[in-house]
């Protein structure tokens, strides 16, 4: 059968026309990648004119991105092949006859963690609106992070019933994970090798032929389609793995009265043949949209298995899903200090004033999905706190899920705060200068807790502050400085 698919792809030819269905983190960059390169013709970027989305179209047809954090080179190379007529928005998914080949980068939140269950909702819409258009000879990529076995088994069959081919033998089909990073976009999809799995040998050597053209320093790393559902989902599962292992170790060094940077400092620093140091760093706790779910289609595709699958210590639990529940901690650790450091200068988390700093979840972003402050921010109100929040870089009009009053007044969120809850890394947080901070707190010993390592404690200390940070247990029961 993969002579017949060989055949038909022969006749059709190089890849010539690429369709990227969601214009997001992930298709935006991709899109104008493939626009820019001279091996392909011409690009159509697929986005539903809906009414939470819609705005994109003509952004970007303007050749202006709507992703607003910093990202170097992106909105250069969209303005440069918007002029060249290589790329284009549209809602019109029959242009997916069109196409030579088509991704998906869509979304694939759960629904609810405790029972493994992913919202695909977005992605088989999708998918059924590739199959409605789909041609012989053409190949589809899904690019999303998916639970092992996706692409083989639920892809395969919406794209088969709806187009009513076969795959591998009429169409090619494969999965190619995305591997970037908020900030460093076009870089990563430049940079990294790409994991490409095909559901046979024909769909990865197609899917092969349509990444390498844009990959500069990254290689192509060809495998199976599970195989590298399996490696997108492990690889961010380790890196939540170590992220966890420093969080609770910077829990230990609170406990014990030392700085977590110091350890860290130590440990990092024994180098040589054999030795590997992967230590991460701490902080107020793991958000974005891979990290916080993609352990659990890791785990959801070993269950889909069967109870006789696995061979596995009984009773325990996966290492994978309690390193989860330990970053899931940290927003909730970060309440504790707000509490122990309004304390210190006596008072209660019930009445205080909260100025949050930083609603993205990483630093100098506009991307606010799965924020870790959010869960500190419910706490706090719920524990009858009054909470103000600033982010310099996240849009309360386009971003979803923000707080009422979200606002890029700095001086207003500080104004009247009893404590300062630092979330995320920006910029303008490491250039706070701690008296003109105290100034606009307005009272005598305002708590500042700190859950990026941004403040420098003595200075904060020296200016009166009762300071808290993550890790710091070596300044975390400082007494006042008057």
């Amino acid at each position: 059968m993969k002579d017949r698919l060989s055949s038909i792809i022969a006749r059709k030819g190089p890849i010539r026309r690429i369709g990227v269905i969601g214009m997001g983190y992930v298709g935006i960059p991709a899109a104008v990648l493939f626009a820019d390169a001279p091996a392909f013709e011409h690009v159509y970027g697929f986005q539903r004119d809906s009414p939470s989305s819609g705005y994109k179209i003509e952004m970007l047809n303007r050749g202006e991105s709507p992703l607003k954090g910093e990202e170097p080179g992106l909105e250069d190379l969209l303005q440069k092949v918007v002029s060249a007529g290589t790329f284009e928005c549209t809602p019109d998914f029959s242009k997916i006859a069109e196409c030579d080949a088509v991704t998906l980068a869509i979304q694939t939140p759960f629904k609810d963690k405790k029972d493994l269950l992913p919202d695909f909702t977005p992605l088989i819409a999708g998918i059924r609106n590739v199959g409605k258009y789909l041609t012989p000879g053409t190949l589809v990529v899904l690019e999303s992070t998916i639970t092992p076995g996706t692409t083989a088994g639920m892809a395969r069959e919406i794209l088969e019933e709806e187009s009513g081919l076969v795959a591998g033998e009429d169409f090619a089909l494969a999965h190619a994970p995305e591997r970037v990073m908020v900030g460093r976009l076009l870089k990563n999809i430049r940079e990294h090798d790409r994991i490409v799995g095909g559901i046979d040998d024909v769909s990865t050597k197609r899917a092969v032929e349509l990444y390498s053209p844009v990959l500069t320093l990254g290689h192509v790393i060809p495998m199976t389609a599970t195989a590298a559902e399996v490696t997108k989902t492990a690889e961010n599962t380790f890196r939540d793995l170590q992220i966890a292992a420093v969080n609770q170790l910077a829990l230990y060094c609170e406990a014990m009265g030392i700085n977590v940077y110091d350890v860290r400092a130590g440990v990092a620093s024994l180098k040589g043949e054999g030795i590997t140091r992967a230590i991460l760093w701490p902080g107020a706790g793991v958000g974005g949209h891979c990290l916080t779910k993609d352990t659990y289609h890791l785990e959801r595709g070993v269950q889909q298995l069967g109870p006789d699958a696995l061979d596995f210590p009984d009773g325990r639990e996966s290492l994978y899903t309690l390193a989860r529940g330990i970053n899931d901690f940290m927003p909730e650790h970060m309440l504790h200090l707000t509490e122990s450091a309004l304390a210190q200068a006596g008072k209660t988390l019930k009445g205080a004033k909260i100025a949050l700093l930083g609603w993205a979840f990483i630093n100098d972003s506009d991307d606010a999905r799965n924020t870790p402050a959010e869960p500190y921010y419910e706490a706090a109100k719920a524990a009858g706190a009054e909470v103000r929040v600033h982010d310099t870089w996240v849009d309360p009009e386009t971003a979803p899920d923000v707080p009422p009053g979200l606002s890029k007044d700095l001086d207003a969120v500080l104004k009247s705060a009893d404590a300062v809850a630092i979330f995320a890394g920006h910029k303008e947080y490491r250039r706070l200068v701690p008296a003109e901070v105290k100034a606009l707190c307005a009272c005598p010993h305002p708590a500042v807790v700190d859950g990026r390592n941004v403040a420098d404690p003595d200075a904060w200390i020296d200016a009166g502050f009762t300071y808290r940070g993550i890790g710091r247990g070596d300044k975390n029961g400082h007494t006042f400085t008057e």
